[in-house]
């Protein structure tokens, strides 16, 4: 038991991690393609100002990282943990991106569209990992 919960843990862990460093590159990517205005001063107001000028383009590619983000990590955390491990995990990312885009300016395409990936890219990690471990374990 307390080694089902240790690997349950340990698996949503590696995932997060995981999910953690792609967010931190797919900001340093967003950044690079959209960069920060000279004497940017990280208010408030700079930052909704920044955000609602993102281009289509730069929206689009982090609609796309995102959904890899969720994918990648939701995959490994169900991989090498559980269904617990990756459904905390998938619900984790779904809130945060929920929390990011109700505090900031995107168009209400953006909004839909990541509100639809997220949660689709999660499923679907789970579903190949599953798949995977279950023909796996047919092998044996």
């Amino acid at each position: 038991m307390t080694r089902h919960i240790l690997r349950t843990i340990f698996a949503f862990l590696v995932g997060f991690s995981a999910a953690f460093a792609l967010v931190i590159g797919t900001e340093l990517l967003s950044n690079t393609l959209y960069p920060l205005p000279a004497g940017f001063g990280h208010t408030q107001e700079e930052v909704c100002s920044h955000v609602a000028n993102y281009p289509a383009w730069v929206l689009t590619i982090v609609v796309a990282a995102w959904g890899l983000i969720g994918w990648i990590g939701v995959w490994l955390a169900h991989r090498i943990g559980n269904a617990y491990s990756s459904g905390m995990l998938g619900l984790l990312l779904v809130a945060a991106v929920g929390l990011n885009i109700s505090m900031l300016p995107y168009p209400i395409w953006f909004k839909l569209i990541i509100m639809l990936v997220m949660p689709l890219a999660c499923w679907n990690g789970v579903r190949v990992a599953g798949a995977s471990r279950s023909m796996l374990q047919h092998a044996q």
